[in-house]
Parts: C-alpha cells; structure tokens; sequence
C-alpha cells in the first residue's frame, strides 16, 4: 500500500478510538498493541511488532537501541501505553525513538485515558 504518514495516521488514531471506545482503559498495553496491529493490518498495511531499532552513534553502530512497540509501513513509530496519565518523559522517549530510527511521524497512544482523545500525542522528527 503506497500511502502517506498523514494517511497513515489518520488509519491508526481511528482504530485507536474505536479499540478504546470497545475495550475501554486500563488493560495491559501488550492486548492494546496485538489489537491494533491485527486492525491496522486488515486494512491493509504492514506492521512490525516489538521492532528491534539499532543505530549509530559516534560511528559505532549499536545493536540494543530500542523496541519500537509497533511501526506501521516503515514510515509511522506507535509507542503505546496504557497509563493514568503520560508525562513529559513519555513524550520525549518517543522524540528519541524518532531520531533514532529515521522514521519521520510518531504517535504516543496512551489507552489509560478516560476519552481516547485525551492520550494521543502526535510528534514529528523534522519536516513530513
């Protein structure tokens, strides 16, 4: 499927708020995850689980970056969680996560929340 980030998005904050608004808060983030992978899969994208991000760093490479919980057509980072409420510490681990893997769109899904609405943090890593 040959679709834009913003395409993309659009895909996963509606799945999001629909898993949310049946599901409700409060379960582990590992059920939010395999829900919304199966989801967005059967509409059509590709989308890795628990993906093994290495990178470079003063030009050594490292294997044991990070895990990417979900990463939807190489081209939109998810970080999910499933908490009372995020906190700035969140947010930045997914600006890392960004810059760490080249990927250009990140949202950090927060299925803890009351409204879906209230834990959706979309965050670029330079221009789209």
């Amino acid at each position: 499927m040959n679709t834009t980030e913003n395409d993309i998005g659009t895909i996963i904050i509606t799945e999001a708020i629909d898993i949310h608004r049946k599901l409700g808060p409060g379960l582990l983030e590992s059920v939010y995850e395999a829900v919304l992978a199966r989801r967005l899969s059967k509409r059509g994208l590709t989308v890795e689980r628990q993906l093994a991000i290495d990178f470079e760093f003063e030009g050594d490479h490292y294997e044991e970056g990070f895990r990417a919980d979900l990463v939807v057509e190489g081209k939109v980072l998810i970080e999910l969680k499933s908490v009372e409420q995020l906190n700035n510490a969140h947010k930045k681990q997914l600006l890392t996560y960004l810059k760490l893997s080249g990927i250009k769109l990140g949202y950090l899904l927060n299925f803890g929340e009351e409204l879906m609405k209230n834990g959706i943090t979309r965050t670029i890593n330079g221009a789209l």
